[in-house]
């Protein structure tokens, strides 16, 4: 009589596959997320690395800008200064002949003989050189003759007359001539305006024969 040894065998083993097959999967998959979030936080390192270095780079450029507009500031301000100094010093020096003139003018009406029509004519000469020479750079009188519509841009009133020869609104005498800058009013000319006709109410009643 034969003998039959029988061997049990595991259900995982008899279906060809070992019982730890499946955990090494299981194992890697814990590994790859770490790697995932290492290079995750790696990458929002640089980005806050390179958003530091940018925003080291905007002040450096706004501390710049401030300086450079400080700098801007006081240059225009001392320029301004100077120009304020000198800005007289071509009106002046055009003045020097005049001043001479003028002073030759004195030397000679004091002499001994000198005729009043001659000191007259010396002193309108050297008062036409000086409107002449003003005018050069931009100063120009304000004279408006009688009859001239009123212009209160360029005149003042300093009195209303009534007139029959003057219309209404219009100058009937300059009282002081004004002047003006390069169009900029410096000093309006004051004037007599008239109010018109007479009113012939107010004028006494004439008797009749």
């Amino acid at each position: 009589m034969s003998e039959h040894k029988e061997t049990s065998q595991n259900p995982a083993e008899a279906a060809g596959t070992e019982p730890n097959a499946a955990a090494p999967a299981s194992q890697a998959e814990p590994a790859a997320e770490n790697t995932g979030a290492k290079t995750q936080a790696a990458s929002v390192e640089d980005q806050v690395a390179a958003a530091k270095k940018e925003a080291a780079a905007n002040y450096d450029r706004y501390v710049r800008a401030v300086a450079d507009l400080e700098n801007f500031r006081r240059r225009t301000l001392r320029e301004k200064d100077e120009l304020r100094q000198y800005a007289a010093s071509r009106v002046l020096e055009d003045m020097f002949p005049i001043i001479e003139a003028l002073a030759l003018g004195l030397d000679a009406a004091k002499k001994p003989g000198t005729e009043i029509v001659s000191v007259i004519e010396g002193m309108d000469m050297v008062l036409n050189q000086i409107k002449t020479t003003l005018g050069k750079h931009g100063l120009k009188e304000i004279n408006p003759g009688a009859g001239a519509k009123f212009d209160p841009h360029q005149e003042e009133a300093i009195a209303m007359q009534p007139s029959a020869d003057i219309a209404e609104g219009h100058v009937l005498q300059v009282f002081r001539a004004g002047y003006s800058l390069n169009g900029r009013v410096l000093r309006p000319a004051s004037v007599v305006v008239s109010s018109g006709k007479p009113d012939e109410k107010n004028e006494p009643a004439q008797s009749k024969d």
